[in-house]
């Protein structure tokens, strides 16, 4: 764990933030078409992340060859994964659609990971995640049960489907990280996937009352935007890299606990005895996983 845990801190900071950001989410939709808010979260970040590369790196550009296969992580890594997410809640529970799309999305990127980064997954890495999915399972199920009915079915594939995406789309990235910065290649896909969802929103952009939004909708959007969006991929792809996408992954359970605490905080929701024990099962499955010693990755230009 040398010198590692700088980056842990950092993937908790922006799971905290994307946990957040179930609520601030939920308070925007009553404004924006949940399809136009995602379009508008990440193409208006765009020029954030432009500008960033720009004052940092000097430059912009990437071989063509290299904006093609970003051109294909985008649209799968952000088009067809937030359209993924939001069908996923329309057709199947909130808990489920929480749950599969949260809880398996680590598990794939280790199955995958030794075949495509090379990565070692170790024993002591599969134990403390299991402990943090039960951990997770506890906090967003609230000891309820799973929903299994057919008539879930459909949203329920469709999330455990958004969950082999992202993991493939994570993984698919990390050995551009060590030709380029983790931040020019998380500024393409953005592109390049808010560009892919636009067509999507042509016809929700008439239903928004522009003329009448206040300053808490522009707070929220500004929190999607700024946040959730340029400061969280920043940081979160520039840890990945260092601490190897199987480990960071599993951080991806925090985000349930932190959505719980936000829903507990500002919707009146109330927390039970089972999510509190899911929350110690979730943080002593990822405190086991960050003691063990791990090689030291390569640092690219981040």
């Amino acid at each position: 764990m040398k010198n590692k845990g700088l980056y842990y801190a950092g993937l908790v900071m922006v799971a905290a933030i994307w946990g957040l950001n179930f609520g601030f989410s939920r308070m925007a939709m009553d404004v924006f078409d949940p399809v136009l808010l995602a379009f508008l979260r990440f193409f208006l970040a765009v020029p954030f992340f432009f500008l960033l590369l720009k004052l940092k790196e000097k430059s912009v550009g990437l071989p063509i060859g290299v904006l093609l296969k970003l051109m294909v992580i985008g649209f799968f890594g952000i088009t067809m994964l937030e359209i993924m997410v939001l069908y996923s809640i329309q057709y199947t529970t909130l808990a489920n659609a929480s749950l599969l799309n949260v809880a398996p999305w680590p598990i794939f990127t280790a199955l995958f990971a030794p075949f495509i980064t090379k990565e070692k997954v170790t024993a002591r890495l599969l134990t403390g995640g299991a402990i943090a999915m039960i951990g997770v399972y506890l906090i967003i199920s609230g000891g309820a049960g799973f929903e299994w009915s057919s008539r879930h079915m459909t949203g329920n594939l469709i999330a455990l489907g958004a969950s082999l995406i992202g993991a493939l789309y994570n993984l698919v990235c990390m050995p551009l990280m060590k030709t380029y910065s983790s931040l020019r290649i998380s500024t393409w896909y953005i592109f390049f996937g808010s560009l892919f969802m636009f067509p999507l929103t042509l016809s929700s952009w008439g239903k928004v009352a522009w003329a009448s939004l206040g300053t808490t909708d522009y707070l929220v959007l500004g929190y999607n935007i700024i946040l959730s969006t340029v400061v969280a991929f920043v940081v979160w792809n520039a840890c990945m890299y260092r601490v190897g996408t199987t480990r960071s992954n599993f951080f991806r359970y925090t985000v349930s606990a932190f959505a719980v605490l936000m829903g507990y905080m500002f919707f009146k929701e109330s927390v039970n005895i089972w999510q509190v024990v899911g929350a110690a099962f979730m943080a002593g499955g990822l405190v086991w996983i960050t003691l063990e010693r791990s090689p030291s990755t390569v640092v690219s230009n981040t």
